[in-house]
Parts: C-alpha cells; sequence; structure tokens
C-alpha cells in the first residue's frame, strides 16, 4: 500500500523522509559533497552524510590507518590497521548505501594537488584536513567556482563536545587554528568562511609519543570530541543543501 509517494515498502530512507520529506530525500541522493580528509573529524561526516541519504561523494586521504586512530576514527578498528583509509571508508560507505556513487583518491590535498579536483562539481566541500595550507587552498578553489566551503578547525586537546559552535571565521575565537585562519583569510581577501570551532580552551597533554620532536606536538584526542565536530558539519552541510 502506497503511504509516501515512492515509498511504497520499506526503505532505509523512510525515517528522514517523515522529517524532510520525499523531496529532501530526492534532493540529497541528488547532490555530490566532496570531503577532505577522513580522519577522526571526516570520518564522522561521510558516515552521517551517507546515512542521510547524499546520493554521491568524493572521499580523498593519503593516509593509512595505524593502531592510534582506534581511539577515534569510525573506519578504525583492528581489523583495518594498515589499510588505506579511503579504502575502508569507501568500503564501508557501500555497505550503508550500495548505490552511492563514490570517488575515492589516495592523495594528501595540497596547493601542488588542487587540480586533480574539480570543484564545480561539487554541491558541497568540506575541509577535515590538518595543514593550513591546504585549507586556504581548499577555501579559494571552492569560493572560485561559488561551491559552498565548511572548514573544521582545531579538535585536538579537547574534552568538551558540547564547546563547539558554528561561525564565520572571523567571528571565531579561543582557538589557535581559527587564530591562524583568521590571518590567513584576511591577507588573502576571503571574506568569509563557514567553520566548526571549539570555545574550549585547548587541554595540555599530560604526555607526548617516545618519537616526540622538539618541531611540532602530536595532540591528544578522545572518541567523543572529533565525532561531535564531524557530526555538528554533517547536519549543516544537509541543511544548508536542503535550505533548511
Amino acid at each position: 500500500m502506497e503511504r509516501y509517494g515512492y515509498f511504497y515498502m520499506e526503505n532505509q530512507f523512510e525515517r528522514s523522509a517523515f522529517i524532510i520529506g520525499e523531496e529532501g530525500v530526492e534532493k540529497l541522493q541528488q547532490s555530490h559533497v566532496a570531503v577532505f580528509g577522513v580522519g577522526g573529524v571526516g570520518g564522522y561526516v561521510v558516515e552521517a552524510l551517507v546515512r542521510s541519504g547524499i546520493g554521491e561523494i568524493t572521499i580523498v586521504d593519503n593516509d593509512t590507518i595505524c593502531l592510534s586512530n582506534i581511539n577515534r576514527q569510525i573506519i578504525a578498528t583492528h581489523d583495518t590497521v594498515g589499510q588505506y583509509k579511503v579504502d575502508v571508508m569507501e568500503k564501508r560507505i557501500k555497505s550503508i548505501n550500495p548505490n552511492a556513487i563514490i570517488h575515492s583518491y589516495r592523495s594528501f590535498f595540497l596547493p601542488e594537488t588542487a587540480e586533480e579536483f574539480d570543484f564545480a562539481s561539487y554541491n558541497y566541500v568540506v575541509d577535515a584536513i590538518d595543514t593550513v595550507a591546504g585549507k586556504l587552498s581548499l577555501v579559494e578553489k571552492a569560493q572560485a567556482v561559488g561551491t559552498p566551503i565548511m572548514c573544521s578547525m582545531g579538535a585536538g586537546n579537547k574534552l568538551d563536545p558540547t564547546k563547539f559552535e558554528v561561525a564565520d571565521i572571523y567571528k571565531t575565537s579561543i582557538c589557535p587554528l581559527a587564530k591562524v585562519m583568521r590571518y590567513e583569510c584576511k591577507k588573502r581577501g576571503i571574506k568569509k568562511l563557514k567553520v566548526v570551532y571549539s570555545k574550549e580552551l585547548p587541554i595540555t597533554p599530560v604526555m607526548q609519543p617516545q618519537e616526540q620532536t622538539q618541531r611540532r606536538s602530536t595532540p591528544g584526542s578522545i572518541a567523543f570530541v572529533p565525532s561531535a565536530a564531524g557530526l555538528i558539519i554533517a547536519s549543516t552541510v544537509v541543511r544548508d543543501l536542503l535550505g533548511k
């Protein structure tokens, strides 16, 4: 018996249609989102986007899964250690939605690799990478063709997921990475940029890996912080695509 248009029987997006309607589900199925970085934050972005019904997704990451990823990355398990993150993520996407169209790149995004990607083909871009140079290049490439982009600021050395906020980069505070991005965006004439950032003061790590160098400290992280940032980003992307 017909209840909701093409939902003649139980459908994996039926519960979504209850709140966003059939047109909303169809809109998401026709959308193409690119997620750069599928680690602690980006992995949860992809997870939520695919479960929300995004029909086409590009995933970009050159890292392999290591043991220390297991405490916070959705694709990291003892069974996946050593595998490329995009390979594991692609398999997971297909297990969630076999009809999803996936474009997978084993690539470390930098200004030098930016030309490999067609930003005009995306409906939305998510930046979940670590390097400032890469983030700025993503923003410039996306904004040059009018593609919406949302960036993740620092999620390391945090313990309180309730401190995350969505804001324009020029309205951020506290976050050290956001401070650097504000400065660099202003230098480049970037007038606005949607980000998720934490207003929690960074925690000083109580220990560091034995192989730690003096040039760069490794931030601490825990399961419920990068995941919260990722889910906030995914929810913002979905609502923006739906015009909510």
